[in-house]
């Protein structure tokens, strides 16, 4: 059996777009739509550290670094589960059977729901010590500790409320999934600066107002496919219990992959934890700043995928080709945008943290030497796509963790040695132009494997 896709001829009118209209312009429009609900989602940390920062102690800026490198993990589980219920909703709702659909979301959630639990449960219990792995100690690990089992418990609401959203996308609602990450970002605005500072909570009123924005999401995203959509079926032992094969087969590798990006996180943040506070508290702002900054490129593997996919089943290589070329010089003048405000606004987002010392020449030297690095990324991501929709899931989850373990820990020690706490930033994204390099190489190997047997038949077909 060939490996290649059998060419279409007849499409959609979006399909049609993507195989025939101009390519920079589908992959920016699909990209900046793509990052409104990114941009939702990393607002809300954003949000949090900086009332935080007003509060005037680095140790607490720093508690809520440590807590949010933990939280991380939570995310990357709630995510996967998300592009589980997408892609096993989508498959039902397209086929006609909205009552599978809904069968088949009320096993991801059961699942997710107990997932959930379980990663909460272990993250509570053992908090003290996950965080002196980090590095955290003193009073720093302390308000972190109470900062993580304030917000922890509700991971299977936050899991609950992605799985929906997913679920919103496969019925192809995505204003309304959008939705579930603006209106949770809108409430945590509104709620930091009433819990922190009109109630006198502190720490505990930052960490109530995510709570009470994760409630909020939950609901935004139910809602919706209660009152539209038909709602879930009836809980069943045996249907879960049958899904659970499925629900895994595409969620498991998916958390994977969102896993290898904390993984590498825990280790740059317990390296500068070794510098003290005041560079975990640069380090925090950093975390939080710099996906704010690239969501777009954050965005770009799950907006590029559908063209690539398309111009893929139409046997069209010339055109995934060119959606890779393209893809990588919007990357790269995107970055060199972002590169130019974030080194003329370095002084002033330091200032507005109140961040000092190492954590101030931490932010000197990501927006002066870093930010332009993340190219690299960009490049990975579009790779990722590529291998997602070529049939090769599994190389781009080798891809990932090979950049967050290969291409930061080697790096970041280095870096620590040349310059130290500004030289781990440094080394932690200098790591990506290897893997970025392997990625693209055998991206475009693959789109020539698959596209020599479409060659040898046309040639095949002139001569007769």
């Amino acid at each position: 059996m060939s490996n290649s896709p059998t060419p279409i001829t007849t499409h959609s009118a979006s399909t049609a777009r993507f195989l025939t209209g101009n390519l920079m312009r589908h992959i920016i429009v699909m990209s900046l739509s793509a990052s409104v609900g990114l941009i939702a989602l990393f607002v809300v940390d954003f949000i949090d550290l900086y009332f935080i920062s007003l509060l005037g102690d680095t140790a607490l800026t720093a508690a809520v670094g440590f807590a949010g490198t933990l939280m991380a993990f939570g995310l990357s589980v709630s995510i996967g589960l998300m592009i589980a219920m997408s892609a096993l909703g989508a498959r039902r709702i397209g086929a006609g059977d909205e009552t599978g659909a809904r069968t088949m979301a009320t096993s991801v959630l059961t699942l997710g729901g107990l997932v959930g639990v379980v990663f909460a449960a272990i993250f509570w219990i053992f908090a003290p010590q996950l965080l002196a792995l980090l590095g955290a100690s003193g009073d720093t690990q302390l308000a972190a500790v109470r900062y993580l089992r304030i917000v922890m418990p509700t991971m299977p609401i936050m899991a609950l409320a992605m799985i929906c959203s997913g679920l919103l996308r496969a019925y192809g609602d995505a204003r309304r999934a959008m939705n579930v990450t603006l209106f949770s970002a809108v409430a945590n605005g509104i709620l930091d600066p009433i819990l922190i500072f009109g109630f006198g909570l502190g720490l505990d009123g930052a960490a109530w107002a995510s709570v009470l924005a994760r409630l909020t999401m939950c609901a935004t995203a139910a809602a919706p496919i209660v009152r539209h959509y038909g709602g879930f079926a009836p809980v069943r032992i045996e249907r879960i219990l049958q899904h659970v094969r499925p629900i895994f087969g595409i969620a498991a590798p998916a958390i994977l992959t969102n896993l290898a990006t904390p993984v590498g996180v825990v280790f740059v943040t317990r390296a500068i934890a070794g510098f003290g506070d005041d560079a975990v508290a640069g380090y925090s702002v950093l975390s939080r700043l710099m996906p704010l900054a690239f969501c777009v490129i954050f965005a770009l593997s799950g907006a590029v995928g559908p063209i690539v996919g398309q111009n893929f089943g139409a046997g069209q290589f010339d055109r995934v080709r060119e959606t890779i070329v393209k893809s990588i010089q919007f990357t790269a003048i995107y970055t060199a945008g972002m590169w130019a405000a974030l080194f003329a606004g370095q002084g002033f987002i330091a200032d507005q943290f109140s961040i000092n010392g190492v954590g101030r020449e931490i932010i000197f030297w990501f927006a002066a030497v870093a930010a332009p690095l993340l190219v690299f990324n960009g490049v990975l991501f579009v790779c990722n796509a590529v291998l997602n929709n070529l049939d090769r899931p599994l190389w781009s989850t080798y891809l990932n963790w090979g950049r967050n373990t290969l291409g930061v820990i080697p790096f970041a020690m280095v870096g620590a040695q040349l310059s130290g706490a500004p030289g781990i930033v440094v080394g932690q994204y200098a790591g990506g132009i290897v893997f970025a390099a392997i990625g693209l190489w055998i991206s475009l190997r693959l789109v020539d494997h698959y596209a020599q047997p479409i060659a040898r038949d046309f040639e095949e077909a002139c001569a007769r």
